[in-house]
């Protein structure tokens, strides 16, 4: 067929496509949880909200990563920022596997476990009573399962997913 005389080494594409793909993902799972949040109601209790740091680091590091490669910076710069994702996201598991922990009651979550975000009301009159009758969820307590597994129990999921993709990226020879 057709030869390209741009022919790029298949390393530095997958590298590539690894950083994007990462800052993608990283990018949509905050997003959707900022949803909902913001949309659906979900008020996020202190554990949930540490689960969301690593991604709130991640996806500009793995961008970084992608421009640093598209741009044909040294390949050790990508390397180690998707080996930095990589690490972020084995930090976000942790996490998701101890807040689901705790959700399942296998293990005591930290004592004072609460937010600082507040449920916010569409209706100013009922305003004060939403003050003293609103409290912030408990760590322990899942506040939606899907297919029997709480956010924290999915976060447990694809931040070990997107851990491969990036040490897995970082690997690569070439």
């Amino acid at each position: 067929m057709f030869k390209s005389d741009l022919s790029l080494p298949a390393a530095l594409v997958s590298r590539t496509v690894a950083a994007l793909f990462l800052a993608i993902a990283m990018a949509a799972v905050v997003g959707m949880a900022l949803g909902f949040e913001h949309i659906g109601g979900y008020i996020p209790c202190a554990l949930c909200l540490s689960q969301r740091i690593p991604y709130y680091i991640g996806a500009p590091l793995m961008l970084l990563a992608a421009l640093i490669s598209v741009a044909g910076g040294p390949s050790w710069a990508v390397r180690a920022l998707l080996g930095v994702g990589g690490l972020l996201m084995l930090y976000g598991l942790g996490i998701a596997i101890y807040h689901s922990g705790v959700e399942w009651h296998w293990w005591q979550g930290p004592t004072s476990c609460a937010t600082s975000a507040n449920a916010v009301t569409t209706d100013a009159g009922s305003l004060l009573g939403d003050l003293s009758s609103k409290k912030p969820p408990s760590c322990d307590e899942a506040a939606f399962r899907m297919l029997g597994l709480s956010f924290a129990g999915w976060n447990v999921l694809v931040s070990a997913a997107l851990a491969l993709v990036a040490f897995r990226a970082a690997m690569t020879k070439g």
